[in-house]
């Protein structure tokens, strides 16, 4: 298996792609170089695909993966559901692309970067 090693040492690309990841998880779009968001691009799709079986050990798999962040706060009454990543994959992703076999994301391209002219794109999961 090839990959890019977007000039880290390899735990830094892991925690790297880790929390691209679960940016796009949560956010539902980032902002980042291109080499960048190919690589996420993998991983967030192996990542709603663990999601679409929806098993014990999917979960774990994922959940080993994925940052634990709030993804999102939902007040109800005098209730507060706090949803993190992890939920919000399994919960909101994986029963919108239950339906779709692969392709998940999107990647739009933008200006290059100001500093160094590196080539910018928007990562988005598709609707």
């Amino acid at each position: 298996m090839s990959y890019r090693k977007l000039g880290r040492t390899s735990s830094q690309r892991k925690a790297l792609l880790r929390d691209l990841t679960t940016d796009l998880i949560v956010n539902g779009r980032i902002t980042t170089t291109e080499a960048r968001a190919k690589e996420v691009r993998k991983t967030a799709d192996k990542m709603i695909t663990l999601a679409k079986h929806g098993d014990l050990a999917s979960r774990r798999k994922a959940a080993a993966f994925v940052r634990n962040v709030v993804a999102d706060v939902k007040e109800d009454g005098d209730d507060i559901r706090v949803q993190s990543a992890l939920q919000n994959l399994f919960e909101e992703l994986a029963p919108k692309y239950a339906d779709r076999n692969g392709g998940y994301t999107r990647i739009l391209k933008t200006m290059p970067r100001r500093g160094d002219g590196a080539p910018m794109v928007i990562l988005e999961l598709v609707d």
